[in-house]
């Protein structure tokens, strides 16, 4: 349980929320690209990148887009939420994977500048070369830029209606050897930032999304999953998600978003092929095939053992 010590107006549609423990106690560690998944009083649970400092554990800060289109998470924080407010959470998880790297190009789009900024920081310490690269639809909807403005020789803003689009073609193109691209945005971006990419390195370029990418329907073949560590063998139907077979079974599997792309129902694969659909895994994690995320991910084999 943690409690909301401060709520402050970023940009236009965008607060950050501080979160402390009531006693004032350290929070668990965490990397650049962690996030925590936020549960809302309402029964909601929705997943928010830290934006503040790894080395300060006496809060996490994390940073709300208001969404028109909301599913109730961030109609919640922005109309709802107030300080001294006690609320719940869970993680730090780490999807995004930041590693150490000779040079650095960050890529963010509009509230994706929020896992980003603790990598900018890490590699202005580690003394790291670096540029960001960051667009929004007007600079008044664009959060932290005055975090940003000390470093004005190594960022650069695109407000779209002043600027236009970040030139994504020209930036992946000009990549020097060595750097490691970060990117988090929307959807469209991230499709441009793969497109543009293809041509670099494998594991050059490094994504995360906040939604699903869009895809085409894939047929589903029934799989029968062993569960190791319980003892019990269930059919999943063609018709059920792995996570939700097992949870029939009396087996629950802790999930939040059910569409691939937070981690929470990460895993582990002790044998058969998983046939993955998350948004998460690196091509190079997909091969290993030791985890999976049963919310949308199925098999390639007639059998799956899960350590479960």
């Amino acid at each position: 349980m943690v409690m909301v010590r401060q709520l402050r107006w970023e940009a236009a549609g965008v607060v950050s929320v501080l979160l402390a423990r009531p006693d004032g106690s350290p929070l668990p560690p965490w990397r650049p690209g962690a996030h925590v998944e936020l549960l809302m009083p309402t029964g909601i649970v929705r997943q928010y990148s830290l934006c503040g400092s790894p080395d300060d554990l006496s809060a996490y800060r994390v940073a709300v887009r208001h969404l028109p289109a909301s599913r109730g998470g961030s109609e919640y924080v922005h109309s709802f939420l107030r300080p001294g407010q006690p609320l719940r959470i869970r993680g730090p998880r780490d999807n995004f994977g930041f590693e150490p790297a000779e040079s650095y190009l960050f890529l963010a789009g509009g509230i994706g500048i929020t896992p980003i900024l603790p990598m900018v920081r890490h590699a202005i310490d580690s003394g790291a070369k670096w540029e960001l690269h960051y667009g929004g639809q007007n600079a008044v909807s664009m959060a932290f830029r005055d975090e940003l403005a000390p470093h004005r020789d190594s960022v650069r803003l695109y407000p779209a209606d002043r600027a236009g689009h970040i030139p994504l073609a020209d930036l992946l193109n000009e990549t020097a050897p060595g750097t490691v691209v970060y990117a988090c945005g929307p959807e469209p971006m991230l499709d441009a930032v793969t497109d543009n990419g293809a041509h670099l390195p494998r594991g050059t370029v490094r994504m995360e999304r906040f939604r699903p990418r869009t895809k085409a329907p894939m047929p589903n073949a029934p799989v029968e999953v062993v569960c190791k560590r319980s003892g019990r063998t269930v059919e999943v139907p063609a018709e059920r998600s792995v996570l939700d077979a097992l949870g029939d079974a009396g087996l629950p599997v802790r999930s939040s978003c059910r569409e691939g792309v937070c981690g929470t129902c990460e895993t582990r694969v002790l044998e058969g092929e998983p046939e993955h659909r998350d948004d998460i895994l690196s091509e190079e994690e997909r091969e290993k095939g030791d985890r999976m995320f049963i919310c949308v991910s199925r098999a390639r084999t007639p059998q799956l053992v899960l350590d479960i």
